[in-house]
């Protein structure tokens, strides 16, 4: 596991980010908010992207392949793969510490 550390965000410079020496830059769910809630009228990536916000809040890669989705209007196979198995993996994890 990659160490992890707190940045401030690099727009808004309010918000602390966790983020991890492999991100180029911090920014925190509150200035992605706005990008991440366009329509999105493909069903299959409509159900797709249709996880809790709580996810998107404390994940920055869904928030990533959401907005790759967004702007290139496709993804391919891994990356659709890798969101399934981070979702699958944070539910997992929701579900131990309950």
């Amino acid at each position: 596991m990659a160490i992890a550390y707190k940045q401030l965000c690099t727009k808004c410079k309010k918000n602390y980010v966790i983020i991890t020496y492999k991100q180029r830059y911090a920014i925190c769910y509150d200035c992605q908010k706005k990008e991440l809630g366009v329509s999105i009228r493909n069903p299959a990536m409509k159900k797709l992207f249709d996880v809790s916000e709580e996810y998107y809040k404390n994940n920055s890669f869904l928030r990533d392949i959401k907005l790759n989705y967004i702007k290139y209007k496709s993804l391919s196979e891994k990356q659709i793969e890798a969101f399934k198995k981070t979702v699958k993996m944070m539910k997992s994890e929701g579900k131990i510490k309950k």
